[in-house]
């Protein structure tokens, strides 16, 4: 296993029916409501099959949603929303299943990275283009906040550029880009982790810690590899104290690591610290600082300084954005005599002054996935 992500659950959703009784005045009218009924539980369908992949996930959404665009009521926004919301989850729960299979190849590595940055950029969408038009705005701390949307779309970058460092050490890129793109990728972690901040612990204590423990984990990379671009400088005192400091972060990751398995809240109880891609960066920081130890008794003699070297890297490409995203168009069904068939002053007058029991939002059943092996292979 390569990569390991933190996941929460997908967005309960209660059912809806599309009925409209002595609404819908024509066929063309009720085979819309059929239609939509029947893509929705499709969509819904897909969401838990372990079969789905990304092309039929975008053609269930798009049918689903083509249909959605053509109620303006304030209940089909919220719907549009809610169920944008989970697809963008789909599309990260997709990548980390991907990610974490036995033996992945370079093109399975490619269609998690590209997983990644399909869902910040329709996470992006729906905080930007649709959350601002509820009426009612969104719960604090909970699903559509806009702290928990924008969360979202900084760690999906976070996690894309994951895939990008393991690529570069594979392919031996120069010390000083793995450095600075694993700076980056730290510095998108804390970004997250503090526009959690200011929730309640209840809901992102379990979340937090994963985002400070990626953290940490990409600065001990970021001050690794540093240090060996400062050793091939020869500047062997000071790669001493870059990779000093890269096993001072790495030894806060792992005991975050024991801290997220023992704390509660939504998200898998796993051991990050057991998974091979920790365990790597653990040998290469204890490997790489003892070789900077010996040389610099050998041969260079220099002075360890006091400071740990301030990392003011920039990656120069590898970043990662949001894949644009955008809902698809009205469907074609929705002419406009099709609109007309929907007469809304048939609806019962009565309807809304109804008391009606509050529905029960059952969590959605996710399957269980368990990791597999640890092969010790990476991503190539």
């Amino acid at each position: 296993m390569t990569h390991w992500f933190h996941r929460n659950p997908l967005k309960a959703t209660a059912p809806v029916s599309f009925n409209y009784y002595g609404v819908v005045t024509s066929p063309a009218a009720s085979k819309i409501c059929s239609d939509l009924r029947s893509s929705r539980a499709r969509l819904l369908e897909l969401f838990t099959d372990l079969s789905c992949n990304p092309e039929m996930m975008k053609n269930a959404a798009d049918s689903y949603f083509s249909l959605l665009q053509g109620y303006a009521q304030q209940d089909a926004v919220f719907e549009l929303i809610s169920m944008g919301f989970n697809v963008a989850l789909w599309y990260t729960k997709y990548a980390s299943r991907l990610a974490g299979k036995e033996n992945i190849t370079e093109d399975e590595a490619k269609e998690v990275h590209r997983s990644l940055k399909v869902a910040a950029g329709i996470f992006k969408h729906l905080k930007e283009s649709h959350i601002p038009k509820l009426i009612t705005p969104a719960e604090k701390g909970r699903d559509l906040e806009a702290r928990l949307i924008e969360a979202y779309v900084i760690q999906c970058q976070a996690e894309a550029q994951e895939v990008t460092i393991a690529r570069a050490i594979e392919l031996k890129h120069a010390p000083g880009l793995i450095a600075a793109l694993a700076y980056e990728t730290a510095n998108f972690y804390q970004k997250a982790d503090h526009t959690l901040s200011s929730l309640e612990p209840a809901y992102s204590a379990k979340w937090r810690k994963y985002l400070h423990l990626k953290m940490c984990f990409y600065t001990a990379y970021a001050y690794c590899y540093h240090g060996q671009t400062l050793l091939a400088s020869d500047k062997c005192g000071e790669a001493i104290r870059s990779l000093q400091e890269a096993e001072k972060f790495y030894a806060k990751a792992e005991a975050l690591c024991k801290e997220y398995g023992e704390t509660k809240g939504p998200g898998p109880t796993v051991k990050p610290s057991g998974h091979l891609f920790f365990r790597k960066l653990g040998n290469l920081v204890k490997n790489t600082l003892e070789k900077c130890q010996r040389e610099n008794g050998f041969i260079y003699f220099q002075k360890v300084p006091t400071e740990a070297p301030q990392l003011e890297l920039k990656a120069n490409y590898g970043l990662v954005e949001p894949v644009p995203y955008e809902f698809p168009p009205m469907s074609a069904h929705w002419t406009p005599e099709t609109l007309a068939a929907f007469d809304l002053t048939k609806r019962p007058k009565d309807d809304s002054a109804k008391s009606k029991p509050e529905e029960v939002v059952k969590p959605v059943k996710e399957p269980d996935i368990k990791p597999q092996k640890d092969t010790g292979c990476s991503i190539s």
